[in-house]
């Protein structure tokens, strides 16, 4: 029933295009900003309605979204009931005078609210592709930037985009960080400068990957994910990346098991990690293979990364063991270790974090009695195109079109919808 209700909404909502031609819509659930929540905060500015007739919200009342016995309630104002698993509000009319705001954070188009895994409130917005990437461009770089590196993002980015029109994108960097109503008025000129235009190969779309930085060298595809390497992710010199070195340091002992205190009632509360940046990414990491409960990080005895690498200079695999207090919900606490040994260093990084261990070019892993310390370079996977390289390319009189050509080399702009199915 929901997905019938929710293409009857794509119907209305596409009629009602008030700017123009119809564009394609594109669906993105609402993680990043809103979490997994199990209220949120709703208004609307402008005229909306609801596939329930009987239901009229108000322009400027603050609603209150929530889940209650795995069913989702709305109020505020005169309204105080409970609402289809699929609450879905669309716009009389579509500009930028209509927005639902959550949690105090604009959006426009439509808006499904729905309930998920019993538990959470999950938004999905609804709204034309050029629309959504003004929402993406000013959060995936800085606006300030040239703005020949913005063209070069937008293309970017609608290209990624339309390669995953089909798909329930969501708004985190797993897909693209969007932050709906966000404009900035450089990027939303970017993106209506390159309206329509993506990436193609042999009449294909790409993917278009980009990263932060790649450390002065681009890397293959199949390097990261696998699969059939692509020759237009070569892996080559770059004048201009500004190479983004990074470090950090980890201790090995986090908490001294010897010195704990088993006598005092807030023994666990008072145990803490040395680096608690890293150790709260471990716990989680800890908590997804498999370990529930509440997670206290003793130590890391063993932290290595292997010597091979890729032509790249990426190193390939490493290990890393990681030893543990696990206390469970009826109070007991067990001693646990995770090992992973001789694995793909996109096993391990998650486990530290990337905002930490920023890429897999790393130039030095040297440890003490006492410590790690690991030093590297680049910011992301280093496929495609560098954010940062872009941006220099083009406050060096490089064009848009110059900064593609160079980051994914043999491939052709045109209008997206002279692209091969």
């Amino acid at each position: 029933m929901k997905k019938i209700l929710f293409f009857t909404c794509i119907l209305i909502f596409t009629i009602d295009l008030s700017h123009g031609d119809a564009e394609e819509l594109v669906r993105v659930r609402l993680e990043n900003f809103v979490g997994n929540a199990q209220e949120v905060q709703m208004k609307i500015k402008g005229e909306y309605f609801t596939l329930d007739p009987t239901l009229s919200l108000q322009e400027g009342v603050n609603y209150r979204l929530y889940i209650k016995n795995g069913n989702l309630h709305l109020k505020g104002g005169e309204v105080n009931q409970q609402v289809d698993s699929s609450f879905v509000l669309i716009p009389r009319s579509y500009n930028e005078n209509h927005r639902v705001y959550i949690d105090e954070r604009p959006y426009l188009g439509a808006m499904e609210f729905q309930v998920e895994n019993n538990h959470f409130v999950r938004p999905v917005n609804q709204l034309p592709l050029e629309d959504y990437l003004k929402g993406v461009v000013p959060l995936e770089v800085f606006p300030s930037w040239n703005i020949e590196a913005l063209k070069a993002q937008a293309l970017a980015a609608r290209t990624y985009a339309v390669s995953h029109i089909k798909e329930e994108m969501d708004d985190t960097t797993f897909y693209q960080v969007y932050g709906g109503y966000a404009w900035n008025a450089r990027t939303t000129k970017a993106v209506e400068a390159t309206k329509g235009q993506v990436i193609t190969y042999k009449n294909k779309l790409i993917d278009a990957f980009y990263s932060a930085s790649n450390g002065g060298m681009t890397e293959n595809n199949k390097n990261v994910w696998g699969g059939d390497s692509r020759s237009f992710y070569p892996i080559k010199e770059d004048p201009f990346d500004p190479i983004h070195p990074w470090g950090f340091t980890l201790s090995k002992t986090q908490i001294n098991l010897e010195e704990i205190d088993w006598e005092s009632v807030d023994a666990w509360d008072e145990l803490q990690e040395k680096d608690k940046e890293i150790t709260s990414v471990m716990k989680r990491s800890i908590n997804r293979q498999g370990f529930p409960g509440d997670i206290k990080i003793l130590s890391i005895p063993k932290f290595e990364v292997n010597p091979e690498t890729y032509q790249s200079s990426r190193s390939k695999t490493g290990s890393i063991e990681v030893e543990f207090l696990q206390r469970l919900i009826d109070g007991t606490v067990l001693l646990g270790k995770v090992t992973l040994e001789d694995v793909n260093l996109n096993r391990i990084r998650p486990m530290i974090g990337g905002t930490i261990f920023k890429s897999y070019y790393i130039d030095s892993l040297d440890s003490d009695n006492a410590k790690y310390v690991m030093k590297g370079r680049g910011y992301g996977h280093g496929i495609g195109m560098s954010q940062w390289g872009a941006s220099i390319m083009g406050n060096k009189g490089k064009k848009y079109v110059d900064i593609i050509q160079f980051y994914f080399p043999g491939t052709t702009i045109i209008n997206f919808e002279k692209v091969s199915n």
